[in-house]
């Protein structure tokens, strides 16, 4: 699975976005760990399910085991719903903006003009250490902005500096001679 597009490959769901002048220069999805705690859910709705059926066939309790294995099927509709809405999320940073797509059904889209970030930076948690993934803090002067917060980025590190040369191009008269 690659994670990270350079180029014009970005998929419908993106370059829908993306004005005619603009070039894609990085497009990741989120990171997979986005989907951790509706993994987590599925799994101890399993076990919980499993005991509480053995629990219930030994009681004769046949109605309620039913309606138990219906709520964990629930739970499964849920994790496969947050699975689909990960499948189309994405981040892109074009030579103009910084863009955030998500959502399934109601399709949002956040962006920012590159231009007017001030600040950038990025925050890593234990657990973002671990499974490498971090969150990157936006700020533009001015009011609050819809982009300002996106977490669950995929090599936090290489897309900082990415994205920071970007923002701040290196000026060729600064070479040492």
């Amino acid at each position: 699975m690659r994670l990270v597009t350079h180029g014009d490959s970005a998929p419908s769901a993106v370059s829908r976005y993306l004005l005619p002048h603009e070039q894609q220069h990085i497009m990741v999805r989120r990171h997979p760990a986005i989907l951790l705690r509706p993994v987590l859910e599925i799994l101890g709705g399993l076990i919980i399910a499993g005991l509480v059926s053995r629990f219930l066939s030994q009681n004769g309790m046949s109605q309620a085991l039913v309606i138990v294995w219906w709520a964990w099927l629930l739970l499964l509709i849920r994790f496969v719903w947050k699975v689909a809405e990960w499948s189309v999320d994405y981040f892109v940073v074009t030579s103009k903006r910084i863009i955030v797509t998500y959502g399934l059904i109601v399709r949002k889209v956040a962006m920012m003009p590159l231009s007017k970030v001030t600040d950038m930076s990025f925050q890593r948690s234990l657990l973002g250490r671990l499974l490498g993934y971090g969150e990157f803090v936006l700020e533009s002067a001015g009011q609050d902005q819809a982009l300002s917060r996106i977490d669950f980025i995929p090599y936090p590190e290489t897309l900082y500096l990415d994205v920071c040369a970007m923002l701040f191009p290196s000026d060729s008269n600064d070479s040492d001679d």
